[in-house]
């Protein structure tokens, strides 16, 4: 079993990019590892219980996909998600949290378990697994930059009391 863990300070507020990150539609524009998000099952109304599968590239133009159940769900504080594999034994889980640090001030913290059984790939583990963490942490990273970079995603959802300094500023 192999753990990857990270975390680091956005600046905006939990609600924005809590917003952010339900908008599967925008994945496309941040992430370089997300070709389309299908949800297949909408889950309860904090999304617990949704299942969606994830398009990604994959070498020499071919596709994969991934089938996630969103669950543990805690609105605009994070979530857990399993990707359920056709093999028993497979499954991978990952967790997401924003711990609000302030205004427009989140930490994002993100961690993956996972656990190749079969060969050729479980030979193949720790480089597979570094090219995927190198990605993950480069989509969330071009998350917050999306997030600055467009100030009109949801601007009811930042935090009233840098939105009146800056007005000042």
């Amino acid at each position: 079993m192999r753990e990857h863990r990270y975390s680091f300070e956005i600046p905006h507020s939990a609600a924005r990019i809590w917003a952010l990150f339900q908008d599967y539609d925008r994945w496309t524009e941040y992430s370089p590892v997300v070709k389309r998000v299908d949800v297949l099952w909408p889950g309860d109304e904090h999304h617990n219980g949704r299942l969606r599968r994830v398009i990604y590239p994959k070498p020499f133009g071919s596709e994969g996909s991934a089938l996630e159940l969103v669950h543990d769900v805690e609105p605009e504080r994070g979530y857990t998600f399993t990707m359920i594999s056709r093999e028993p034994g497979n499954d991978q889980t990952g967790k997401i949290r924003l711990e609000p640090l302030g205004p427009n001030r989140t930490r994002f913290s993100f961690e993956e378990r996972y656990n190749l059984t079969k060969r050729p790939w479980k030979w193949f583990e720790g480089y597979i697994y570094k090219f995927i963490n190198k990605k993950n942490e480069e989509s969330m990273r071009a998350a917050a930059q999306w997030l600055t970079d467009h100030p009109d995603f949801r601007p009811d959802l930042v935090d009233e009391q840098e939105a009146v300094g800056s007005a000042r500023g």
